[in-house]
Parts: C-alpha cells; structure tokens; sequence
C-alpha cells in the first residue's frame, strides 16, 4: 500500500479535485466570451508534433482566469502567452514520451476520474457536465485535458518519483543537522523567481542568466512588486501561482536556498542565489510555527486485494469482493479467504493482516474507509489505485508515535525535495533534448 499524494498530481487535476471547478469556469466564461477565436497557426513545432494557436489560446484563457480569480491582477497578457506556450511545450513533450513507451489511460479510467472529479464539485455528472458546457468548455476537449494531465502524472510517477530511494543513513543524518526543535517546527512561505539555465549551459549562458537575475533583483529592491514580477519573468513552473511556493517546513526547502531562507527575516529579499538550475531569488512571505502532533490514532487492519484484468472487469471484480465480504459475514475465516484470494503478496500470506497503520500511511482513500469501520466492521467493496478491496477493522490505539514521527518527517522531507529536483533536472533534459522550432514572430 501506499499514500497517492498531490506531488503526483497536475496543476489542473489538483486544482479540480479540490473542488474549485465550478468557480474557475465561472471566471474562464467571462474571459472567454471577451475573446474572438482567430484563425488557427502553428505556433510551434515540438518533435514531430505542433503546438496550435487555439490550444495557447484555451490554456491561456483557463490560466488568465485563475490568476484573476486567485490574484485578481494576472501578469501582462505577451508574458502570459509565453509562459502557456513553454508549458505546452513541455507537456507536449511528456506526452510523446508516454506514448512512445505505451503508457495510456484506459476510457474506463477516465470515467471514473471525470465521475470523482464532478462528485469533488458538488455534482452529478449530468449536472457537471452541463457546468462545464455552460463555461464555454467543450466537455470532449475536457476529457482529453483531464486524460493527459493523468497520463503526465503517471510519467512523472514512473521516471521521477518511483526511482526516488531514501536510505535509513540520510534520516539519520538529515535528523543529526536539526540541532534544536523549534528548527524543524518552523514553516517558512516562500516566493521565487528563476532565471533559467540549459543543463549543459556554457559559461557565457550562465553569465548572461547571473546578470538578468541581478537586474531582477535591483529591480524588486527598487521597490516593484515581487509576485508580479515572478509572473512576468520567472522561469519556474510556480510562475503561473506568481512564483508562490506556499508553506514549507523548512526541510522541505529546496536544497538549493534551504540555509539562506532561515536567516531571512519575514519581508526580506535574498542575494542572487545559483544552482545547476539557474539562478534564483527568494522572498520570505511569511514565518509561523508548526505544531506536532506525536500521539497518533492507529488501526489494526486486514484487507482482501483483486485487481482488475482483461480477464475480469472492475464490475466482475467488485461482485467478487462482495460474495467474499457475505461469506465472512456468514461465518468463514477472514484469514483463509485472504490467504487464497488476495493479490496483496506482502500481506494474504499472512491472512491480509496490514499491522498497525498511522493516518497517511495507506492511500487517502483506504485511510477514508478504514476510518468509518466499527471493531469487526467489514467494508463494501472499494476501489484505490492498486485495484479493489475489502477491509476489517481488527483494534484501534492511541500510539506514541514521536520517534516514528520524527523519522517519517524525515523521510517525507527528504524525498519531496529529492523528487522536486530529480523532476527539475528531468523535465530540463527533456526540454533541452527535443527539437523545438517557433513558428511566430514577437
């Protein structure tokens, strides 16, 4: 088992199972309905795909409302428009690679993601559709969008996150360098402008990125504002959010900046700061103190685990798991039916028995269902992103989880930023990699 995060997620995925939909359509309609459609260009060539006139001007006008919705003071609209044209680059990049390697989403697996995203937003899927309709959003192209934002995450998934190892060794000296604990309880909102830089920069490349970053940085300190400034100029993918990292503890800062953030005073501009990235510049937002909670509620649990295949549908497998779940209720051993039944090899051959979990160690919706369950209690047949399950609560316990806790932070630290610069560097090599050819004038 394990714990499907937002990391994993696209911008417009996350944003849409958040449940903020509906109010972005409203904010899209508006804009789009002020925009006449022009005739469609080819903007660029990416490989041997193309980037479309119509498909900036989509993204350009979801992106453009957002920002007012968020903000209400987006960045100039040419930066915008360059910033949505790199971006869709890079997607369309992604998705080449995805297909060469035969990575797809199923239609099947898109309903269920469009059906959860409408029930995230309040709605049947009838009535979600119509909203979206309704904001000028073509439901088919919408469905497309959502599958290629679920195919990207998965790519990210497969070449970054599942490659990302963390020993007992690094939490062991990641633990050592936090000499006192109102260190590791600090929370530090960041904002970052990125002048970028190829991975194989020449040292000419690298001068040239150093004296824009400082021409940025005598401008902020001028006196113009930072967040805009990050929306017009930065080359970091957050430039759309305005360079806004959010909240961070402050070992889950990038490894980069991690030690000029915590002797920034709140308000407070950095120096020119550089990295295989580029070159960076930071302004501390805000600072406030994260409590920890130590003392966990722990579950005691069992589960049965059915995938689907081409053999046996998601239908064909859900009334498996029920005719499992009246044979318990009726009398047969949990443990056997695990142990012949169950696809989970770490746990049947120990009757499904998962130990004890802490909230967050299992997928959210596990976690979601496991939490509901009565002593004894035997869930309905439900589905994560390792196939179908059923699950019995065995004991509940309130645990003194500090140590575990401790290190488990740690981890978690340690593995975000790994993620966050092994995708950084990634992402660059892949850009840097394909054949790029604009076909517009400035």
């Amino acid at each position: 088992m394990y714990n499907t995060t937002s990391e994993n997620l696209n911008p417009l995925l996350l944003r849409l199972r958040q449940g903020c939909f509906v109010a972005l359509l409203l904010a899209y309609s508006t804009c789009a309905a002020a925009t006449a459609e022009p005739l469609d260009a080819i903007i660029a060539v990416v490989n041997d795909d193309v980037v479309m006139a119509s498909e900036i001007n989509r993204m350009f006008e979801r992106v453009k409302a957002e920002s007012q919705q968020q903000r209400g003071d987006p960045p100039p609209d040419a930066a915008l428009r360059r910033q949505v044209l790199e971006r869709l680059i890079v997607m369309k990049i992604q998705l080449q690679l995805a297909a060469q390697t035969g990575l797809k989403v199923d239609d099947d697996t898109l309903n269920r993601a469009v059906s959860n995203i409408a029930s995230e937003n309040g709605m049947p899927l009838a009535r979600f559709r119509e909203a979206v309709e309704r904001g000028g959003y073509d439901f088919a192209q919408f469905r497309e969008d959502v599958r290629d934002e679920i195919i990207i995450s998965r790519l990210r998934q497969r070449e970054v996150s599942n490659l990302v190892n963390v020993s007992d060794r690094e939490i062991d000296n990641y633990l050592a360098t936090q000499v006192q604990q109102d260190t590791i309880e600090m929370e530090y909102r960041l904002a970052h402008i990125l002048v970028a830089t190829p991975q194989a920069a020449s040292a000419e490349d690298a001068e040239e990125a150093r004296k824009q970053a400082e021409k940025l940085l005598r401008r902020v300190r001028a006196g113009e504002d930072f967040l805009r400034m990050a929306a017009e100029n930065s080359g970091d993918p957050q430039a759309f959010d305005s360079g806004d990292l959010g909240w961070r503890k402050a070992r889950e800062v990038p490894t980069a900046f991690s030690e000029v953030v915590t002797s920034l005073r709140e308000g407070e501009v950095s120096d020119v700061i550089g990295s295989p990235s580029g070159y960076h510049i930071i302004k501390l937002l805000g600072v406030r103190s994260a409590g920890e909670e130590l003392t966990v509620k722990q579950t005691r649990a069992r589960h049965i685990l059915i995938k689907p295949s081409e053999l046996m549908s998601s239908d064909d497998v859900r009334e498996r798991l029920h005719m499992l779940k009246k044979r318990i209720e009726a009398g047969d051993d949990f443990d056997d039916l695990a142990r012949s039944h169950s696809e989970d090899k770490a746990t049947a051959a120990k009757g499904g028995d998962l130990g004890w979990v802490s909230p967050g160690d299992l997928a959210p919706k596990f976690d979601e269902v496991m939490g509901l369950l009565n002593f004894n209690g035997i869930s309905d047949p439900f589905e994560t992103e390792l196939g179908w399950h059923i699950v019995q609560v065995l004991k509940r316990r309130d645990h003194d989880n500090t140590r575990e806790a401790l290190r488990g932070k740690a981890r978690d630290a340690i593995r975000r930023r790994k993620v966050e610069e092994t995708g950084q560097a990634w992402l660059r090599r892949l850009r840097d990699e394909a054949y790029v050819e604009y076909r517009f004038r400035e």
